[in-house]
């Protein structure tokens, strides 16, 4: 049965969460060149800030009041804003249109993205901190379906690297990470320090 984008939303926020939990260095590198785990959860954590005050109807420019430095505990930063942003996707009217930084949208179309950013940093997350790195798998093929349809404007926003070639028969999920210029199938780099 397919799982409606709210559901997967949840699942999304587990698979983050789950990682979250498990960080143990902070500064280890991720497969976001510009960023090292604690930036990269401060990063999403940021991103659920702006859910509540975005859904209720906000400008950019208003949202912005509602976002605030996060304090030194990333993992409660995290779990508390996952939460709100949560509660606000539960009751926010399915006719909302979402103010954002391209145009406004449908609220199913900020919906799919936020559901898409989460599922690929929670693998970024895993790698980084050396976890299981398996994710969802209805959650995975929910989020390829959509960014399928969309590669060539997902090339276009220059957010990504150039999509890793791999075979046409390679895992879904190496698949979904690769049009986002990630190559799941090499091994995470050895740590020098031999930590």
């Amino acid at each position: 049965m397919a799982l409606g984008w709210l559901e997967l939303l949840r699942r999304s926020h587990r698979e983050f969460s789950a990682r979250v939990d498990a960080v143990t260095d902070w500064s280890a590198p991720t497969p976001d060149t510009d960023w090292d785990t604690a930036q990269l959860v401060r990063h999403v954590t940021v991103e659920q800030q702006w859910v509540p005050p975005l859904l209720g109807g906000l400008e950019l420019t208003e949202a912005e009041a509602h976002v605030h430095p996060l304090g030194d505990d990333l993992v409660a930063e995290w779990h508390r804003y996952s939460g709100l942003a949560a509660a606000a996707w539960e009751v926010a009217p399915p006719s909302t249109m979402v103010h954002l930084s391209y145009g406004t949208v449908p609220i199913e179309r900020y919906l799919r993205e936020q559901v898409f950013d989460v599922t690929v940093h929670s693998w970024d997350l895993a790698r980084a901190a050396g976890l299981d790195e398996s994710l969802d798998p209805d959650l995975v093929a929910a989020v390829w379906e959509d960014a399928d349809a969309q590669r060539e404007m997902l090339s276009a926003t220059g957010l990504f690297d150039p999509p890793v070639p791999v075979p046409d028969d390679a895992p879904l999920q190496v698949r979904l990470l690769a049009l986002t210029g990630r190559d799941a199938r090499s091994a995470p780099t050895p740590d020098p320090t031999g930590g």
